[in-house]
């Protein structure tokens, strides 16, 4: 189980400190690939492949890693008892939470909450920070952006 000290050790690294197999373009979006290295999960397109690395590869999509929670929702409907979990921001017409599916549009975003806190890569600031959910929940402008809560892979 990960625990905020092992997160903590993360604060402030870019994600070329992170990814074993050099996959870390500024010019990516590397929010999934922070989590699933983090949490060691590799499936769909990963690092590994896009790089033909040698490391372990580390999943790269958001809508990919939402469809393999166990358990997805809004997050006003986060069991009190699921955390930590993992976070997700994007439109809430982008999400079908009865079917576990997300659209692969370009304003999802994804990071693990554990302690009250989520750790997730910031692709402007190029690291991976903490920021409260209140904050996690103005990462993009606009109407209908939700927060939603993903149930981690056993």
């Amino acid at each position: 189980m990960i625990t905020a000290a092992d997160l903590n050790k993360l604060l402030g690294k870019n994600i070329s400190q992170i990814c074993g197999n050099g996959y870390a373009s500024p010019h990516d979006n590397h929010c999934a690939h922070f989590v699933c290295h983090t949490l060691d999960y590799s499936f769909g397109y990963n690092c590994k492949t896009a790089t033909a690395g040698k490391s372990s590869g580390a999943s790269l999509r958001v809508h990919e890693l939402f469809a393999r929670c166990p358990a997805v929702g809004l997050w006003a409907d986060k069991p009190a008892s699921l955390t930590p979990c993992l976070v997700f921001v994007t439109a809430k017409s982008h999400v079908n939470i009865a079917t576990k599916t997300m659209s692969n549009v370009p304003k999802k975003h994804v990071g693990i909450f554990l302690n009250g806190t989520i750790w997730h890569y910031s692709n402007a600031q190029h690291k991976v920070i903490t920021q409260q959910p209140t904050e996690f929940s103005h990462h993009y402008p606009g109407p209908g952006i939700e927060l939603f809560y993903g149930q981690m892979l056993p």
